[in-house]
């Protein structure tokens, strides 16, 4: 593509990135099969050639985007199934992270979306908040559940979190030692899922160690569009671990966050110092599949198990090989999910803020992974496993919780409630 920015533009590194990358793009479209959103309604400007062009003109124009670009802009999901796709190379996250970067600060937004967008950026992001939101929602769940969009998404949520996780599990005989970020929201939503990591990586001599001084990542504050938010979260997080000087790595469980912070270095293109200790930063982070060692569990059944690769580990950190590895090792049957590339519908805070298509995407997952006559769905984030949850779905667990039960660990919370499925280990010798 030919762009058109002035010098005075380009001086900004962000921007220059992100011309850089509408320089690469020939609209050849091969990305649009694998954009939901595109698949989803047929709108060109609902898919990432047409976003690119829509991008392109409100960021060498400047100023106030039109009420229209925002919102094909905003229905775009940030899953990245395009950058995974195209063969010009052009990385589509620059551009997104840009605009909506743009979009924040010039664009006067109604204000039940600005109410909505607040209550995500400052009760989402600090755990001691999102549990107290989470009890709310508890006690008034007869009504809190009933309430239309997105606060009634928000409840219905809440009302299916677990009351505690239970604590992280010892490892005294461990030779490594990793630190884990315990992230925001999944404190709240699914502690169980630390808990559950914790005892697999102690049977393999590792043990996590929480992260002190962090709280979320920054994943939902960058997404919204608020960078300088998304940056003080990020400096917590490296100051944070740069303090743990016994720590081989950075855990997060919750693979969004994992691809947000390998994302970092990108984000303190404007800030050189910080840029650097990003860098170093980086390369320490581990997703939880790429520390979990393949090891020979007790299934006790013949489960089949759908393995549901989020967004950001197939195309954000471009893995989930792993944890089809992983599951199979363990004595399950693992299946593959028709359409496996396109989104849930999570995409972190979109489910909120985009009700309606997330709703429609998690519709068309599920059909996908039930066509597969899966007993289980197993995967590797706790937006898809909040999201994909509910008495329509079979159950669906976090991979370390499905590893954890295999091995002799707890039933998963999900499988509870199927008498068929949840044949009782007994408790790891920890």
């Amino acid at each position: 593509m030919r762009t058109d920015f002035s010098a005075e533009q380009l001086c900004d590194p962000h921007l220059a990135d992100a011309e850089r990358n509408l320089r690469a793009c020939v609209h050849c479209g091969i990305c649009t099969a694998t954009c939901p959103t595109y698949v989803l309604l047929g709108d060109e400007r609902d898919g990432p050639r047409g976003r690119i062009v829509l991008m392109q003109n409100m960021l060498q124009a400047g100023g106030a985007p039109s009420p229209q670009t925002v919102l094909h802009l905003d229905r775009c999901l940030s899953c990245l199934g395009c950058r995974t796709a195209c063969p010009s190379g052009v990385d589509y996250a620059r551009l997104i992270d840009k605009a909506r970067a743009h979009v924040e600060e010039n664009y006067r937004r109604p204000v039940s979306e600005r109410c909505t967008r607040w209550l995500i950026a400052n009760v989402l992001t600090r755990p001691s908040l999102a549990k107290f939101a989470v009890g709310l929602a508890r006690i008034f769940a007869p009504v809190s559940t009933r309430f239309p969009g997105t606060f009634g998404k928000m409840a219905r949520l809440a009302v299916k979190a677990p009351w505690s996780g239970g604590g992280l599990a010892r490892a005294p005989d461990a030779t490594h030692k990793i630190a884990l970020l315990p992230g925001c929201a999944q404190q709240a939503l699914a502690p169980q899922i630390d808990a559950a990591a914790s005892r697999v990586l102690a049977r393999q001599g590792i043990a996590l160690a929480p992260l002190h001084g962090a709280q979320c990542c920054g994943a939902l504050a960058h997404h919204l569009g608020k960078t300088d938010r998304a940056k003080a979260f990020a400096r917590r997080v490296i100051a944070s671990f740069e303090q743990m000087r016994d720590a081989e790595g950075m855990l997060a469980t919750a693979s969004g966050c994992a691809a947000h912070m390998a994302e970092y270095p990108h984000l303190f293109a404007d800030e050189p110092e910080w840029k650097v200790r990003a860098e170093a930063f980086v390369v320490k982070v581990r997703e939880f599949s790429q520390l979990a060692a393949p090891r020979a569990g007790d299934s006790r059944r013949a489960l089949r198990v759908a393995w549901q690769v989020p967004c950001s580990l197939q195309h954000g950190l471009r893995g989930g090989a792993e944890g089809e590895a992983l599951i199979r090792a363990a004595g399950f049957e693992a299946v593959a999910i028709p359409e496996g590339h396109l989104c849930c519908g999570s995409a972190g805070s979109y489910s909120l803020l985009q009700p309606e298509i997330a709703g429609r995407l998690r519709a068309r997952k599920l059909e996908n992974c039930k066509s597969s006559e899966a007993d289980i769905i197993a995967t590797a984030n706790v937006g898809c496993l909040s999201h994909l949850s509910g008495p329509d779905a079979p159950p669906v667990v976090h991979l370390a919780e499905l590893l954890d039960w295999a091995e002799g660990g707890p039933i998963p919370l999900a499988l509870k409630a199927f008498a068929n499925l949840a044949v009782e280990t007994p408790p790891p010798a920890l």
